[in-house]
């Protein structure tokens, strides 16, 4: 039996569609004997605002960025799902094949839940109340330090790829800026409480390479109703 190269056997399987974003609806199917951790059957969210009402950021670019990029992770985590699940029955498969896909699946989880949030939590107008408020007060010393210290992690991204994610930790019980350079990059038991995509694609369009300016308009459409929802969920936890 003539064995494969680890190479070739990856490029084998991506080309059987786990890696491939444009995919048939029908790859979402799920078979009677599939287990329920990997049914692929995620659906997007619909924009949760008027992409046209945004302040310094365009229709187009939000549009471009929702279609192509979240749904596109979407379908591929179902896509990841589904070859999991016929892994799963290849008795003599290398682990070594099966790791490669599961870290897709830890990256495209994270885009989709990534980007699920950072949609969420734009279409506001951008100025922060509430419990969220008196949290950055509290953390920071005042709004306008955390503002400072939140914008200067998103800068450092620029020209780059990753996430700038305000999140409380609940094993240190700490409130931090984080910084992470790809989908699968975060602080442990972090929950996210406001996240800013800093990936080009998320700007490039309406600001070419200036990152600065996406990320000053960014703070304008912040909605801080939905980020309140995330920390009056986090302060009826009980660690």
């Amino acid at each position: 039996m003539n064995k494969i190269s680890r190479r070739d056997a990856i490029a084998g399987i991506i080309s059987t569609g786990t890696i491939v974003l444009g995919v048939n609806d029908n790859v979402f199917a799920q078979t009677d004997n599939s287990a329920s951790a990997f049914r692929a059957q995620h659906q997007p969210k619909p924009l949760p605002f008027d992409a046209a009402k945004l302040k310094g950021i365009s229709e187009k670019l939000i549009k471009s960025h929702w279609e192509n990029n979240y749904i596109g992770s979407v379908k591929a985590l179902n896509t990841v799902e589904q070859r999991l699940s016929a892994m799963l029955k290849e008795k003599d498969l290398p682990a070594y094949l099966y790791g490669d896909v599961k870290r897709e699946e830890l990256i495209r989880t994270g885009s989709v839940v990534l980007h699920e949030q950072y949609f969420a939590n734009l279409g506001g107008n951008g100025k922060a109340d509430g419990k969220a408020l008196e949290l950055l007060k509290q953390w920071f010393g005042s709004y306008e330090q955390w503002e400072s210290e939140f914008k200067k992690t998103a800068n450092a991204l620029s020209g780059g790829s990753g996430w700038t994610v305000l999140a409380f930790n609940i094993h240190t019980k700490e409130l931090h800026n984080y910084w992470a350079s790809d989908h699968a990059h975060n602080a442990p038991f972090s929950v996210p409480l406001l996240v800013l995509d800093m990936y080009e694609h998320s700007y490039h369009l309406d600001y070419g390479a200036g990152a600065a300016k996406y990320i000053d308009a960014f703070m304008q459409n912040v909605n801080w109703d939905e980020v309140n929802r995330r920390v009056e969920a986090i302060l009826k936890m009980s660690f």
